[in-house]
């Protein structure tokens, strides 16, 4: 018997029409909800002037886009790739190429538009590497995917002509003829470009879902199995999502090219595909824009914590642990776990127990970076700099017994305070589930 889940999904890409099928409020909602992400991303350099910041934002401008693609693969097809680098990597370095080549007078292409180029590249090598990888699915397909990422950085090495060896390719992004006296020499104008390709690569992205290949893709997701009976190929669409992730991972590719004008073989390999996965997974692979969140997310991570501490990644690996225990879903499900709480217009409610909860958590914060920071630097500056350190403004002796019993306190003082938290917590969601139930009975 096949799944009526799977025969609705066929039924409504054969009988549905392309556009319209939504009602009106429905498109004026969305259009609301684009006017203010579009809203955002011009406002944004204006509120965070300073040079640091505008770069932080165009590097997440281009984390959003190469997430959003990696859901194509993870969250809309079920496909799990380590290698989805590759991508983003090969069409970086055909467009460092292609800008050298601007610069030197054999091509006539505008900068504004060399995203196209990285676009070309990674739908071509996605044709390509999808014709193998597609083939299977599962752990097959995510096993053959981390080979090709292996081949590919192998190659980086037997190619310095390309690739440029260690050092990578360097390029100069201001060249070419001014448009509009705009040379992208400053930041904020980088940072603009990057908005708008973002901006156009989201929409593009979101219409792919409502597509018939969209829908078909996430029945493939489901139960490939039953696609089959529906008439459908599910390594052909697999393929085709493969494909098309790979042309947008190229775009992202070569919006970095443009920001940092410097592409080097690290961003093919399996650190770069991990840190995607991560912010898809992170963020929440179940909704759209769950890697929106993810890919700001971490890329906050990365530039703000790195400036502060040199333990930053055993934070991230900690926040990454949390949210596979107690959230697998993504941040993207909490946010839609609180839709019932809205609708019953009982949200209030949740504020003071979660208020409790904020300061118990940072409690427990204060407490784990008191103990992380002071064991690293006992452990890696003591003989260079003193045991003395600063945290949190207060001076602390390493070597003391005092600061350690005050870490080791305020990880207990959290730990209970946390655990008494969450009893409010629980009582304030059953009368929501109770409201709920009463709604529904009526």
């Amino acid at each position: 018997m096949a799944d009526p889940v799977v025969e609705a999904v066929a039924r409504a890409v054969r009988n549905a029409p392309a556009s319209g099928a939504e009602p009106g409020l429905m498109h004026w909602r969305r259009a609301m909800v684009w006017a203010a992400v579009a809203a955002v991303l011009i406002a944004a350099p204006q509120v965070f002037n300073q040079g640091f910041a505008v770069s932080m934002l165009s590097q997440m401008g281009i984390a959003i886009i190469f997430a959003l693609s990696y859901n194509m693969l993870l969250g809309q097809t079920g496909m799990l790739s380590f290698g989805h680098a590759v991508y983003f990597g090969l069409g970086a370095f055909f467009a460092a190429h292609a800008l050298n080549a601007i610069g030197a007078g054999s091509l006539h292409w505008p900068v504004s538009l060399l995203p196209l180029v990285g676009a070309a590249a990674g739908l071509a090598f996605g044709l390509v590497f999808g014709y193998v990888t597609t083939k299977h699915s599962g752990t097959p397909f995510a096993m053959i995917s981390l080979g090709i990422a292996e081949m590919v950085a192998a190659c980086s090495l037997m190619f310095p002509s390309f690739f440029g060896g260690e050092g990578g390719i360097s390029t100069d992004r201001v060249v070419g003829d001014k448009v509009m006296g705009v040379d992208f020499g400053p930041g904020v104008q980088v940072y603009y470009l990057i908005a708008a390709w973002c901006f156009v690569c989201m929409i593009l992205m979101f219409a792919l879902t409502q597509t018939p290949l969209g829908r078909m893709a996430n029945a493939v997701r489901d139960n490939p199995e039953r696609v089959k009976f529906v008439g459908y190929n599910p390594t052909r669409i697999r393929f085709l999502m493969l494909a098309l992730a790979g042309m947008f991972a190229g775009i992202a590719g070569a919006l970095e090219v443009i920001n940092f004008e410097l592409i080097t073989a690290e961003r093919l390999g399996t650190a770069a595909s991990g840190t995607v996965l991560l912010m898809a997974f992170i963020g929440g692979v179940g909704h759209f824009y769950g890697p929106i969140i993810g890919a700001i997310l971490i890329t906050f991570l990365q530039s703000a914590l790195s400036n502060y501490t040199q333990a930053w990644l055993l934070y991230f690996g900690l926040f990454f642990l949390v949210m596979i225990l107690f959230a697998p879903g993504g941040i993207a499900s909490l946010v839609t776990l609180h839709k019932p709480a809205v609708q019953t217009r009982l949200l209030g409610r949740l504020a003071l127990p979660y208020a409790g909860a904020a300061v118990a958590g940072a409690v427990l914060l204060a407490g784990l970076i008191m103990a992380v920071e002071m064991f690293y630097h006992y452990e890696t500056k003591r003989e260079q700099v003193g045991a003395v350190m600063s945290l949190f403004g207060q001076q602390f002796d390493t070597t003391a017994t005092g600061p350690w019993l005050m870490a080791v306190a305020l990880l207990v003082v959290g730990g209970v305070l946390l655990r008494l938290a969450a009893r409010p917590i629980g009582a304030a969601w059953t009368e929501i589930a109770a409201a709920v139930n009463r709604g529904q009975g009526n």
